[in-house]
């Protein structure tokens, strides 16, 4: 049988800023319905690496490949086009607008009457519904104005505009930092209902209990290079802790066997 092709792989990634080689080299895979945390202290590279996946910057050298076929990302709507989303902590929401208008914004369904194009509300709503409930959300009202909303509610309407909407890989910048640990634990439930549903997920995180509760597999990333990847349950804190600070680099490039 073929070998099965990975969702993403990454190419021995480099970037350069001037004399700065902020990536030396990475490579990285992840899989349909794989749950990764990306772990590294701050200005290890991890943000460069979101950003070249997610097409907001350009790899000096080395290549993407998503679903067998090799990308060059120009921009982020390039990457978008492709099946990949990055959700930030400020999100991309329209905080005056209710819950169905930002699922369908740019996206409506209309009917048109002698000429005129008139918004379907019950079949959106109902669509809205349904995605919401297939992700295992509860809103009470999907018309209320996300600016009423929690940050984890806005956070649920993110990953299940994204999922209805075919998208294939997501990457979550540190999802939960401003949320409460009620908020949170619901957060993580979400994250693997999108990856059950065959998305891969990458979560980008520097609270390590949260990449233990919901990762299947930890990258970690040190100066601009893969300092370890390992299966979440093959190791322990301490050993992803020493890769971090470079105590150890023991476990580096065993998650993939």
């Amino acid at each position: 049988m073929p070998e099965k092709q990975p969702l993403l792989k990454l190419e021995s990634i480099c970037k350069h800023f001037g004399a700065i080689e902020a990536l030396r080299g990475i490579d990285m895979e992840i899989d349909r319905g794989e749950v990764v945390a990306l772990l590294g202290d701050n200005g290890a590279g991890k943000s460069t690496l979101v950003k070249i996946i997610s097409g907001g910057l350009r790899p000096s050298s080395g290549r993407i490949v998503m679903e067998g076929e090799p990308q060059e990302f120009a921009s982020p709507a390039e990457a978008k086009a492709a099946g990949i989303e990055t959700v930030y902590q400020d999100l991309s929401l329209c905080t005056n607008a209710d819950v169905v208008a930002n699922f369908f914004m740019g996206r409506e369904i209309t009917r048109r009457y002698f000429g005129i194009p008139v918004l379907q509300e019950r079949a959106m709503e109902a669509v809205v519904a349904q995605a919401m409930a297939d992700g295992g959300t509860n809103i009470p009202s999907l018309r209320t104005n996300v600016e009423h909303l929690s940050g984890g509610q806005r956070q649920a309407i993110e990953l299940n505009r994204f999922v209805h909407w075919g998208g294939k890989l997501v990457l979550l910048d540190e999802p939960f930092a401003a949320l409460g640990v009620e908020q949170t634990r619901r957060g993580l439930e979400m994250i693997r209902h999108v990856a059950a549903r065959g998305i891969g997920v990458v979560v980008i995180t520097h609270i390590m209990a949260q990449a233990f509760q919901v990762a299947d597999r930890i990258v970690v990333v040190r100066h601009g290079q893969v300092a370890g990847d390992v299966r979440t349950d093959e190791t322990t804190t301490d050993q992803v802790i020493d890769m971090i600070t470079g105590g150890s680099l023991s476990g580096a490039g065993k998650g993939r066997e």
